[in-house]
């Protein structure tokens, strides 16, 4: 009876027990179900984003299953908290990275940002470099794309955002460009801060054999830029995903895609290639592993070695030799250039360099890489440019390639050379489009929109704080079926004093004024003579302003003046001599290009191999790269991008010289639209006219003169990281023009008239 009392008690013990427990699950069910319920009202459009990444929507599972939803999500990754199997690491330490992740886990923008500290704009702190402390070739370019930038600040107390001068990207402890005791090198900035407010660059996180995305330091609060991140441990809206990059990437300028006019139709000799290591053991194994399955040998060239590392021999395997034997075969750059596709299989990371090396080669990724979130991905539109497959899946890679036709092949590829050249071709490009993701969120109200980022010219081209609507961008005109006003502003930078009635500037305010495009002329007044009475200026139909600087230097004329509202702008120098017919026609012209400079003044760069330097020529030959900003017509949103895009230091050497503001805009402008400017064709006498008015107080007329602009020439270039200049032969003449027919038949009559 006794034992059988006891049994009882022990039974209604142990149930007690487990309903206690059951309870206690419950309420963390319901305070997890809760939050989750608030965060998805809160962060909406992140949830959504997240689960487009995935196959459907989250969905909570028991406690159970989460081993087995890693699993299924793509079993190699990483987990939520790192698994910490690292026999030197002590359970303290583990405790405290564990605590660390999920404490930094829930930070959003409103959450762990200070946006007080951006109230004053956005500028960057480069923290200075300690004395003794070592950084790595790829952390000086990042370090330097910053300090060259329009964004950089040296004064800590006007920052937005802080960057560190301790080198994070490395943080695999088995690395040799490993660098230790972080921890207390961060601490012990006084504007730590908890990381608030600081941006971390990391390419490489955790070591073998997990390759975990652990830092080995406490990030705080601060925003990762991180390559290879994992969905899970990605928080969306305030870290950013960045492409894995080689110490050779270069800084800036960086080498063009390898798409070429003659790739239509777009088929290349292979369908689908890889090239790369195999894993015998450990993380990233599996689907490097399977690749000879849909390895063909033909038109399927799938390529792996097990020989890397001290050891392989120990692990080979029996497909080893064969393999190692193939491999060596084939040459890489051979297959990426004539291959339509190219996969990116996961290595021991997410990421691995062959993605940006499939990009620049106009070689459409195939991504298996599951729960990988791709670089950039809150801006760019991967599946314009990519096809992103499912490791599990990796058997249909081969039927899904054969069924893209051969429009969407060219498309893709079209897409992957637009997107490598805006933002993955060098480290400066990567750095500045991780800023201008923060920027737009931090000021979320004038961000820019996914067409933006999709489209040339790309968003780093596309300043909002001009607007933050696409429609009044000269690139965009086409793609939203919208043209440009069909009224121009005429803008006359005025050096010498107005004496005459006669004088050069008074003939073209009147040629100019009758032209029936015409809605304004402005007149800034550069020189140092006072400003003229009103009833100096001629009388037009049109109102004509005359703005006199506060500082008169050369970039002001490029100043964008509220005043100016019309989509054109039509730039003069005073001593211009055109006629209402060549204004006329060149506006016209302008209209069908709203997007280049269009003119009458065309000059040319060519280099110069016994100087190793970049030549200026203004010889008159079938070939130009510049038209002039004496007599052209551009979109007025350039003005903006001149005076905001550009680093002070160009416009201060521009002031001081006065001189090569015409060139700096033809090179901005070409940096933007990777075309050449567009040539009108003036009339018979134009050159003969330009002669005669250059007097000698002309600056043409200067030696100097000559040598700066070859000088400029060299320090732009310099500053852009490559010539961005084009060649081009092509001139547009009015119908009709210099043909010997009845001057009445013409559209254009005085074009042949002086």
């Amino acid at each position: 009876m006794q034992a059988k009392k006891r049994y009882l008690l022990v039974s209604l013990g142990a149930c007690l027990l487990l309903l206690a427990y059951l309870w206690g699950l419950q309420i963390g069910e319901f305070h997890t179900q809760h939050q989750h319920h608030q965060y998805h009202h809160h962060h909406q459009h992140h949830l959504y984003k997240v689960s487009q990444s995935r196959s459907g929507p989250r969905q909570r599972w028991p406690e159970w299953t989460d081993s087995l939803n890693n699993y299924l999500d793509g079993g190699e990754q990483e987990e939520d908290t790192p698994r910490l199997q690292h026999q030197h690491v002590s359970p303290r330490e583990r405790r405290e990275v564990r605590n660390n992740i999920y404490k930094s886990k829930r930070c959003r923008m409103d959450t762990c940002f200070d946006f007080s500290l951006c109230q004053r704009g956005f500028k960057v702190y480069t923290y200075p470099l300690q004395k003794g402390e070592k950084i790595s070739e790829s952390y000086q370019k990042i370090l330097a794309a910053i300090e060259e930038s329009r964004f950089h600040t040296s004064d800590p107390s006007e920052a937005c955002l802080f960057i560190l001068s301790v080198d994070t990207l490395d943080r695999d402890q088995l690395s040799v460009q490993y660098i230790h005791n972080v921890k207390t090198k961060i601490q012990s900035l006084s504007l730590w801060n908890d990381g608030r407010n600081h941006l971390i660059f990391n390419l490489y996180s955790g070591t073998w054999p997990d390759y975990t995305e652990e830092l080995g330091f406490d990030i705080g609060q601060a925003i990762l830029a991180k390559a290879s991140i994992d969905v899970d441990n990605f928080r969306p809206n305030f870290d950013v995903s960045i492409p894995l990059f080689s110490k050779d990437h270069p800084q800036k300028g960086g080498d063009k895609g390898y798409l070429t006019l003659n790739n239509v139709p777009p088929s290349r000799k292979y369908l689908l290639v890889f090239k790369g290591k195999r894993y015998l053991t450990g993380i990233g194994s599996e689907t490097r592993n399977a690749l000879y399955h849909i390895h063909n040998g033909e038109d399927i060239i799938l390529l792996t070695t097990c020989k890397h590392g001290k050891d392989w021999e120990k692990h080979k395997d029996a497909r080893c030799d064969k393999d190692n034997e193939e491999y060596s075969k084939y040459d890489y750059q051979e297959l990426l250039h004539n291959s339509s596709f190219c996969l990116v299989p996961r290595g021991r990371r997410l990421g691995s360099f062959r993605f940006l090396e499939a990009l620049q080669a106009a070689c459409i990724p195939v991504l298996l890489s599951n729960g990988w979130e791709l670089p950039f991905s809150e801006i760019i539109d991967w599946s314009k440019a990519a096809i992103i497959g499912d490791e599990r899946l990796l058997l249909q890679i081969p039927s899904i390639t054969r069924s893209v036709d051969h429009d969407k092949i060219l498309a893709l590829r079209q897409q992957t050379q637009f997107l490598w050249d805006a933002y993955f071709s060098s480290v400066a490009k990567i750095v500045l489009t991780t800023l201008e993701i923060i920027q737009d969120r931090i000021y979320s109200h004038i961000s820019r929109n996914r067409l933006m980022w999709n489209s040339l010219p790309g968003g780093l081209y596309v300043l909002p704080q001009f607007s933050s609507d696409p429609a009044v961008f000269p690139f965009y005109y086409s793609i939203l079926g919208k043209s440009p006003s069909q009224e121009f502003t005429a803008v006359i930078q005025a050096v010498t004093p107005l004496q005459s009635q006669l004088q050069p500037v008074v003939k073209l305010i009147i040629a100019v004024a009758k032209s029936k495009f015409c809605a304004q002329i402005i007149v800034l007044w550069n020189c140092d003579k006072p400003l003229p009475l009103n009833s100096k200026w001629p009388s037009t139909s049109v109102p004509i302003t005359v703005i006199e600087g506060e500082r008169k230097t050369m970039s002001g004329r490029f100043f964008p003046h509220d005043v100016i509202l019309t989509d054109a702008v039509l730039s003069l120098d005073e001593d211009s001599v055109l006629s209402t017919n060549e204004v006329d026609f060149a506006f016209i012209v302008w209209h069908s290009f709203p997007d280049r400079i269009v003119g009458y003044p065309a000059r040319s760069h060519y280099w110069d191999g016994s100087k190793a330097r970049w030549g200026y020529t203004s010889k008159w030959t079938n070939e130009y790269s510049m038209v002039l900003t004496g007599a052209a017509f551009y979109h007025r949103y350039y003005h903006y991008l001149y005076t905001h895009y550009l680093p002070a230091n160009l416009l201060s050497m521009v002031d001081q010289m006065a001189n090569c503001e015409d060139i700096l805009m033809n090179f901005l402008v070409s940096a933007v639209t990777k075309l050449p400017p567009i040539k009108v064709t003036q009339k018979k006498q134009y050159k003969e006219t330009m002669m005669q008015q250059g007097s000698k107080t002309s600056r043409w007329a200067d030696p100097d003169h000559f040598a700066q602009r070859q000088t400029c020439m060299n320090t732009f270039s310099g500053w852009f990281g490559y010539m961005p200049l084009l060649h081009s032969q092509m001139r547009l003449d009015p119908v009709l023009f210099k043909d010997q027919v009845s001057i009445l038949r013409k559209k254009y009559r005085d074009i042949e008239r002086l």
